[in-house]
């Protein structure tokens, strides 16, 4: 018997071990061609749709959806092994089911004896090899759902789309305590709203309201990054509160310019604009901390990172180069960006390599914090919402349009004297953008 195709689940960014199947796009059985969709995967970062790299008949799939799969694991086997197509179960799941037998159970055995190669390349990265990968262990069973089919689900892991998942968190409901009612085992919308009815009674009864999820995804890749970054670097804080009613007529007059029809333009903007100008007059921020060789790394350009809050949680794609840019062509990157990231569309290559972070959080009705850096970079700039106050203006209190900058940076980097110069630049340019003719 001649070896089927097999796609490993290749590193689709930088470094990262694992990703959840998040859905199959296609089935045993299905013919696909190069390029094809195979399946949407989770990762710490993003969501991530896989192409295929070879053109064949999908003979087995090696994962169910809502299973958390290590990198350079096998996912897909292509070929023409019509037993496996009939019987619609992987190599992989015979493998797992001693008492399985027949043709199945052969392909399973050949499988095993294969190599294993260092690293397959495929369309969007490269798994590394299985010696490099320790599997976590995973209760798994089986029901039969037919006398020629047995289908494997996960105990340890609960089957329900991303949307279900969401709606479970939202009401506080544990996966674990639900019934599923859905096809193959899934757990479905109406069971998550089916066991909010019961748990709503039990309360009232005294028991428990505590529930427990499951820390994974982009909220254990934030938490640990926050922790190395608030451990490693010291961060100084300092802010700003400033009058910025005259930036908010300048963006009505650029709206009203015919340059920028069709343009969305935001208060966000011009904080970039002014940001980029700061960072160009005190370029030694733009920087990252090298201690394991010794040096300090200076950037050339300036990847902006943008914090965006989105339902996966906290990213922070950036934008590559954005000193190059123009206003248009920053209003047209910052709308792309913050599309992608609400969607849930954002690759991981949005989130590497950043130099330099805005955080927004007077999106939230907030006034100023304290941001923690992003790991690899020296200064973070929080921006607070923008409010009518009384502010001293020309001599007299009047209603003014008020915003508090609030910048952290690593001390190692940069000491009290940048991070003053920057924090004051970006904010004398928000508060008279006239001065922007001069610098």
């Amino acid at each position: 018997m001649v070896a089927t195709p097999q796609f490993k689940l290749p590193d689709v960014g930088e470094g990262l071990t694992e990703a959840e199947i998040v859905e199959w796009h296609v089935k045993v059985g299905d013919t696909v061609e190069v390029n094809d969709t195979l399946v949407e995967v989770e990762t710490a970062k993003s969501l991530v749709e896989l192409p295929s790299p070879y053109a064949g008949v999908i003979t087995a799939l090696h994962a169910s959806e809502g299973e958390t799969v290590e990198v350079g694991s096998v996912i897909v086997s292509f070929g023409n092994d019509s037993a496996a197509v009939e019987n619609g179960v992987s190599p992989r799941a015979a493998e797992l089911a001693p008492d399985v037998t027949g043709p199945i159970a052969t392909a399973a055995s050949m499988q095993a004896d294969e190599p294993e190669e260092e690293r397959q390349p495929v369309l969007v990265g490269y798994g590394p090899s299985r010696a490099k990968v320790a599997r976590r262990p995973r209760k798994l069973g089986y029901r039969s759902l037919g006398e020629s089919a047995v289908h494997f689900v996960t105990l340890d892991r609960h089957y329900a789309t991303p949307p279900v998942r969401h709606r479970a968190r939202e009401l506080g409901i544990d996966l674990a305590t639900v019934t599923p009612t859905g096809t193959t085992g899934r757990i479905t919308r109406s069971d998550v709203e089916a066991a909010r009815q019961q748990v709503s009674p039990s309360l009232e009864l005294g028991e428990s309201d505590q529930t427990r999820v499951p820390i994974r995804g982009v909220r254990k890749a934030t938490a640990e990054a926050m922790v190395a970054s608030a451990f490693s670097a010291p961060h100084v804080t300092e802010w700003v509160t400033i009058d910025v009613t005259d930036i908010l007529t300048l963006l009505e007059q650029l709206r009203d310019d015919r340059a920028f029809a069709g343009v969305r333009l935001t208060p966000l903007v011009l904080i970039v604009r002014a940001t980029l100008s700061a960072l160009a007059a005190h370029p030694d921020i733009n920087s990252k901390w090298d201690a394991a060789a010794g040096e300090i790394v200076r950037y050339r350009d300036v990847n902006l990172g943008i914090a965006a809050a989105t339902p996966r949680g906290l990213l922070v794609p950036n934008i590559k180069r954005a000193n190059k840019l123009g206003t248009r062509e920053l209003c047209d990157a910052l709308d792309d960006l913050i599309i992608q990231a609400r969607a849930g569309k954002t690759q991981p290559e949005a989130m590497a390599k950043g130099t330099f972070t805005i955080t927004n959080i007077g999106v939230f009705g907030i006034d100023g914090g304290t941001p923690i850096l992003n790991p690899g970079e020296a200064g973070i700039l929080c921006v607070g919402q923008i409010a009518r106050r009384p502010w001293e203006h020309q001599g007299e209190i009047k209603l003014r349009s008020v915003c508090t900058l609030s910048l952290s940076f690593d001390h190692r980097l940069v000491d009290g004297k940048l991070g003053s110069e920057v924090l004051a630049h970006i904010a004398r340019l928000l508060t008279q953008p006239s001065f922007a003719l001069v610098h």
